[in-house]
């Protein structure tokens, strides 16, 4: 401990005292975390933090819910207190996995050190640092964004780690930037999130890079965070073959094989990510209707890139009660004239068509959508429906889009299979063939379709990416 540190603590017998903790914690961040932040790790949270300590190189992949994010912040916080010089560069893909999820438990654990250490360090929006050295001392939160990956360059401390949440969806140029950083003695590169892409440096870590990484995977069973409650219900909606089962519960790589229609990597990746759409972009709205039963009616509202809040649904209201539903959304949102929706797209098979009737009537601008028809692109795609779902698949294929974090919405966009005709062309697995599966049926992912029959004649890339046909 530095002079310019001890002069921040108020006494001697204080100055001995946190300085013989320090010294133990340097070497056991398990008694930093259970006797400076009183909370008893997990024993994944052990071994993952004296891998830490032990290893130049560590990755560490998961199922959700675990406890990753505390990990983070009290490795965080245990090395900034315990290393002089000490410097911290933390990165995600997405400013809200940073700024709120991340930095906010940094800003809860600091605030659980003892006063003695409380008063050491000083937490911003986007920086932690010693109030005795900040220049030389801090730890720094910054997106990984790949179109500034100079924003990791300039970092040299003796005591350097570079830390990258959900890190399957870092661009690999912002790795190759901070590489030049970690080449140095004594620094430390710690990489943790879940396995949603069978590419990049995460996966690689694993794979073929895994002779210079110390690798750790976290199912959510290892977690008493994860109720067993979650993962019974994940294994009973989607199966344990499923890739939603393996990257959710099991903190698995997805396989490889998998014929979904849309990747299981391209939605993850989507998850609160960072889009800005001007206001001039229509607002559309898809509606799939059901009556009663198991089935849910779903309404999906999209902004150009972006699905606007999680996918409203409902259970148990007839078709009167459904028209009542939209018409509110609708008069709420002409109070926000950018909000309104162009169009409201209705599935019309079946009692659909009178909710299209109705809501025409009640002066909306709905129009129903007969997903059995013939597709515009009849020569590549059985029906309409395959043609959408494809469309979708480009949507989050071709460029980047942003989605919240709805687990069952992920979950029916990617289970849902494919196959082809005896004509050659795709199909789209029916929701029958998916109830012979244990599936239910995928009412939001319908409903997200729906918005793309806005205009559907329009083709939305000028690369559109088919399964075994590549980019065309």
């Amino acid at each position: 401990m530095t002079v310019k540190i001890k002069e921040r603590i108020s006494s001697a017998s204080d100055i001995g005292n946190i300085t013989e903790r320090l010294r133990i914690w340097h070497k056991s961040p398990r008694k930093f975390v259970e006797q400076g932040l009183k909370v008893k790790p997990e024993k994944w949270q052990i071994k993952a933090m004296e891998a830490i300590r032990d290893n130049d190189r560590v990755a560490i992949k998961s199922g959700h819910g675990v406890g990753k994010s505390a990990l983070l912040a009290w490795t965080i916080l245990w090395w900034l207190l315990t290393r002089h010089p000490a410097k911290i560069a933390c990165t995600a893909p997405t400013s809200h996995q940073l700024d709120d999820v991340l930095w906010g438990e940094v800003s809860k654990w600091s605030r659980q050190l003892p006063e003695g250490l409380k008063s050491l360090i000083s937490v911003t929006s986007e920086k932690v640092f010693l109030n005795a050295d900040p220049r030389q001392s801090f730890a720094v939160a910054r997106t990984a964004r790949k179109e500034k990956p100079e924003a990791f360059q300039g970092f040299h401390s003796d005591n350097m780690l570079f830390i990258a949440d959900e890190a399957s969806g870092v661009e690999p140029i912002i790795f190759e930037v901070a590489e030049g950083v970690m080449t140095e003695e004594g620094a430390k590169t710690l990489l943790t999130g879940n396995p949603t892409r069978t590419s990049g440096v995460f996966y690689d870590c694993f794979h073929k890079m895994r002779e210079y990484w110390k690798c750790l995977s976290v199912p959510c069973k290892e977690s008493t965070r994860v109720k067993p409650l979650y993962y019974e219900q994940m294994e009973k909606k989607y199966g344990i073959d499923s890739n939603v089962y393996r990257v959710r519960v099991l903190g698995d790589f997805p396989r490889d094989d998998d014929d979904s229609v849309i990747p299981l990597s391209a939605v993850e990746a989507s998850i609160g990510r960072d889009v800005q759409v001007p206001d001039s972009e229509p607002v559309v709205w898809g509606l799939d209707v059901a009556r009663f039963g198991s089935d849910k009616t779903a309404l999906a509202i999209r902004k150009g890139r972006i699905l606007v809040g999680k996918i409203d649904k409902w259970q148990g209201k007839d078709l009167m009660q459904t028209c009542g539903i939209i018409f509110n959304k609708y008069e709420k949102a002409k109070k926000f004239k950018p909000e309104c929706p162009k169009e409201i797209l209705v599935d019309s098979i079946g009692i659909g068509a009178g909710v299209v009737d109705r809501l025409r009537e009640m002066g909306l601008p709905a129009r129903g959508v007969n997903v059995a028809e013939a597709a515009s692109i009849d020569t590549m795609y059985n029906r309409l429906r395959d043609e959408l779902w494809f469309q979708v698949r480009d949507w989050f294929l071709s460029q980047e889009v942003a989605i919240e974090d709805d687990e069952e919405l992920i979950a029916e966009l990617t289970t849902v299979k494919y196959a082809y005709t005896n004509l050659g062309k795709l199909k789209v697995e029916a929701k029958d063939e998916m109830k012979k599966r244990g599936l239910h049926s995928p009412d939001l992912a319908d409903a997200v379709c729906l918005t793309f029959a806005y205009q559907h004649t329009h083709v939305y890339s000028s690369k559109l990416v088919y399964p075994e046909i590549g980019v065309v």
